[in-house]
């Protein structure tokens, strides 16, 4: 798949956005980032918690066993880890195959990283990318819902994203089956940009029947995923990867959910996040519909109708025409 990112600093492999002034010792601080995200044990929690108490992965990597062990949530047994494990081998891993693939790190000092993401409580310590993020990307909307979509809401999606898209906005959504992919073409179709949060490594489409689509994403915006290249779609890794969606977004437009699911939990997370969220009615009647009915009748998501209803929440207007 091709790449469209730009080309990364003089000396850096082709695994990074780095724009700092000392580029030798970003390169050596990204490479760290990537080896400890990838020691089993390590999550992107435990990634920040050694953060914040090394201020450098490069300093974490190489810390004492008894200073490790100290940090919260990390442990003799994680600390064992940290210090066994083979980090050359697993960064020239990820480095061959982020070649292979056109992908690229963004860590969260880089100025690349997506301003509104980095404001969130938790953001992530980097995000692999395919594709371009660009400063248009400020002005996004999630639309979330459903994978069991009906025929009523794969349209309602798709109308909104590509009025969203001339209104100036990305969208943002998951790739998911139903909403997430009606959302993701319309925008496409539109001549829009859109950006797909990834529950596996951005080098693992999932679904794969989806594999069409992430490609087409990758030329109009980007595949982002805060887990290693190669990673699974494990199931844990979705309700997580939800609060990129929502972090990356002034809101949440949740278009049919079930009383139970990844879009509520999404709407749950944006407004966490002190973000707004809308819902679109659905038929009182639809299972469908429910959960995005009831984010309405109990007073957290906002009732839409149109476009021009998120634009009046979000006190935007739509950009001036071009000259």
């Amino acid at each position: 798949m091709p790449a469209t990112c730009s080309v990364p600093s003089p000396g850096l492999p082709s695994l990074f956005d780095a724009d700092t002034a000392d580029a030798p010792d970003a390169a050596r601080e990204q490479r760290a980032l990537v080896a400890l995200s990838m020691v089993p044990g390590v999550g992107p929690g435990r990634v920040r918690a050694l953060l914040a108490r090394f201020g450098s992965a490069a300093v974490a990597m190489e810390a004492p066993l008894a200073a490790l062990a100290e940090v919260p949530g990390i442990g003799p047994q994680t600390a064992r880890a940290v210090r066994a494990f083979d980090a050359h081998a697993a960064v020239e891993a990820q480095l061959d195959q982020a070649a292979r693939v056109g992908a690229r790190l963004v860590a969260s000092w880089d100025d690349r990283f997506p301003r509104l993401l980095r404001q969130i409580y938790d953001p992530p310590s980097f995000l692999w990318m395919r594709g371009t993020l660009t400063d248009a990307d400020d002005r996004a909307i999630a639309i979330v819902g459903t994978r069991r979509a009906t025929d009523y809401g794969k349209r309602l999606a798709a109308e909104f994203a590509a009025e969203l898209v001339r209104h100036g906005f990305t969208i943002v959504s998951g790739l998911a089956y139903g909403i997430d992919a009606a959302a993701h073409r319309a925008a496409l179709d539109a001549g829009g940009r859109t950006l797909a949060v990834l529950g596996s490594g951005v080098d693992r489409i999932y679904p794969a029947r989806h594999t069409r689509l992430a490609r087409a994403i990758t030329e109009q915006g980007a595949l982002l995923s805060e887990y290693a290249l190669g990673a699974k779609p494990d199931a844990v890794n979705f309700p997580r990867r939800n609060r990129i969606i929502s972090g990356l977004t002034r809101g949440t437009l949740v278009v049919e959910a079930f009383e139970t699911g990844g879009a509520l939990i999404t709407a749950r997370l944006a407004l966490e996040q002190n973000r707004e969220v809308f819902a679109l009615p659905s038929p009182a009647h639809s299972p469908a519909g429910r959960g995005a009915n009831q984010l309405i009748q109990q007073g957290h998501a906002k009732l839409v109708l149109t476009v021009g209803d998120i634009l009046d929440e979000l006190g935007l207007a739509a950009p001036p025409p071009p000259s």
